[in-house]
């Protein structure tokens, strides 16, 4: 619903400039950070100049393949003696 919102307001600015004023950005800021979330950037302007953009965060990329030979790596360098109780463990953290 607040993205409906948000592009009905945007609408309302000229084509070529696809931003908002600090005053109304701060007023509909988390519109804006929705319209983010969405993958759309928003400019902020003050006195007709651009001071500011709202742009979509990019995921942090990871290599699921690193990730889990750096796993695997470490479960084969640890060495435990002797037979490990889950329940005990809990038990034992709960102290």
């Amino acid at each position: 619903m607040a993205v409906c919102i948000i592009a009905a307001w945007l609408s309302l600015f000229p084509s070529k400039i696809r931003g908002v004023t600090v005053y109304d950005a701060k007023a509909h800021f988390s519109e804006l950070v929705e319209r983010a979330e969405s993958g759309r950037s928003t400019v902020i302007t003050k006195r007709g100049r651009v001071v500011a953009k709202i742009v979509p965060a990019s995921a942090p990329q990871w290599d699921r393949a690193a990730v889990l030979d750096e796993a695997e790596a470490f479960r084969k360098s640890v060495k435990i003696k002797g037979r490990i109780s889950v329940r005990r463990l809990i038990e034992e953290g709960r102290r």
